[in-house]
């Protein structure tokens, strides 16, 4: 009797995504250096001096009023220019133009001026370039958490301080080390405009083709005898981000070949095509999420309940205790969300948690600045009106009147339009970053799915909020 025959299985099927992720590379935009009026800007000399200069004056107008000024808020000029003004348009200049604002920003300025005069020129520590970031995390909680233990913004002198302190560190840098030190490594701002630039709509890119039969030995990153280095330390040639690039053309300037560009792009298509995602920078856009969170938050007139109940329940009634416990609260909870969705999207993809922390933390982004522009909005809308009394007195004026530019339910639209674009952002981003990274579509779905949960439950927190009334700045 003859044995039956065993029929080895057939090996499984490879995975396809072993193969590989996508590495196409990003589309080419519109290339504004071929309209003539951007080239010709670009490439003066007077660019972007002839921006510095009004609005160093600015600056020193504010600090000023901030030092000597009123002591009252909503009677000081520079309060309402610093915290009415610039700091809810200053993210809409990072959506629109990337990190601009740096290329004109006094303190870069101060810093090129110490340099030139008494700068020893020393290389950037070691330990800057490795934990740089993580420094500017840090000081961005601090700032935060210092502001409402201690009044910062509604204390005209205790913002003035706060200038005073980041102008001093801004000389130190600059004395001490190359370039623009302290705005690559050490200003918590460069780190907000670093992420939200990822969204923006202009990038300035290298055209590689052009760069490989280069022979100037990198002048666009060192600089010639007449425009300096690339001040963020950027070589235009391997860039893949606008993180650390602040448009200040002198790279345009000094390159011999016009291989830069300064192109177009869809808003937050950087973010789909990140091939080295960081940690700490996804550790940032999750942390400004909490740090809108709890701006709101304490914003909120339900907010004064909320201490009298904490002082009934438990007999605490030190703030700078009850706010930093809320503050690591609302920081920690968007930080373990995103842990949460990578864990579960590690156990249907082919990465680690902490890799998926890296590259999916880049998807919130578009919500960050969403919340961010929505909370903005409230003042600069229901309080600009202050920044034209208050300025308008400086030079005699006695006007008063509503601060509000328009309606508490226009504010309210406002708001929640930037929600509904933010959410939709994060969860077209999350695709966008697993259709690439992943070849199979139950893959894909299985490891968007988690991420897109956690968008949508911070996007209705964030609703929810902006449902409520919120208390003025000024």
């Amino acid at each position: 009797m003859t044995a039956p025959t065993v029929t080895d299985a057939p090996p499984p099927a490879p995975d396809p995504d072993l193969a590989g992720p996508d590495t196409t590379p990003p589309p080419v935009g519109r290339n504004l250096m071929t309209v003539p009026w951007v080239a010709r800007t670009l490439r003066s000399g007077w660019y972007p001096k002839i921006l510095q200069i009004p609005v160093a004056a600015v600056f020193g107008l504010v600090a000023f009023q901030l030092l000597v000024g009123p002591d009252v808020a909503h009677e000081n000029a520079g309060t309402a220019l610093m915290w009415v003004l610039w700091w809810p348009v200053i993210p809409i200049v990072f959506v629109l133009l990337g990190r601009f604002w740096c290329a004109v920003c006094p303190f870069g300025a101060i810093s090129d001026v110490v340099q030139r005069w008494v700068g020893v020129n020393r290389p950037v520590p070691r330990f800057l370039k490795s934990y740089g970031i993580w420094i500017i995390d840090a000081s961005f909680l601090l700032i935060t958490w210092a502001d409402h233990v201690w009044g910062v913004v509604e204390s005209p002198w205790g913002s003035g301080v706060l200038l005073l302190i980041l102008t001093t560190a801004v000389i130190a840098s600059g004395a001490l080390f190359q370039r623009r030190t302290f705005c690559r490594y050490l200003c918590f701002l460069g780190g907000l405009s670093g992420n939200y630039a990822r969204v923006g709509m202009v990038e300035l890119r290298a055209d590689s083709a052009i760069c490989r039969t280069c022979t100037a030995k990198a002048v666009c990153y060192n600089g010639d005898d007449k425009v300096a280095g690339c001040p963020l330390f950027t070589f235009p040639r391997t860039m893949e981000d606008s993180a650390n690039c602040n448009l200040c053309a002198n790279c345009i300037k000094s390159c011999p070949n016009d291989a830069i560009q300064v192109r177009l792009r869809r808003p937050t298509s950087e973010l789909w095509f990140i091939t080295r995602p960081k940690l700490e920078q996804s550790y940032l856009a999750m942390a400004i999420m909490g740090i809108v969170l709890i701006q709101n938050i304490t914003m909120l007139e339900v907010w004064q309940d909320v201490l009298a109940w904490i002082a009934a329940t438990t007999g605490i009634t030190s703030y700078p205790v009850i706010f930093t416990v809320a503050f690591a609260v609302a920081v920690t909870v968007p930080v373990g969300l995103l842990a949460v969705a990578s864990r579960v999207a590690a156990g249907r993809n082919l990465e680690t948690t902490t890799t998926n922390v890296a590259r999916f933390g880049y998807a919130l982004i578009p919500l960050d600045v969403a919340g961010h522009l929505a909370h903005n909005l409230f003042h600069l809308l229901a309080e600009g009106g202050s920044v034209y009394y208050t300025t308008a007195a400086l030079f005699g004026s006695t006007a008063t009147g509503d601060p509000a530019l328009v309606s508490a339910a226009t504010i309210q639209v406002l708001q929640f339009a930037l929600l509904a674009l933010g959410v939709a952002g994060s969860v077209y981003t999350a695709r966008r970053i697993a259709h690439r990274r992943y070849r199979t579509a139950a893959r894909r779905r299985a490891t968007v799915l988690p991420f897109v949960v956690i968008i949508a439950l911070l996007g209705a927190v964030n609703v929810w909020m902006f449902l409520l009334p919120m208390a003025h700045r000024m």
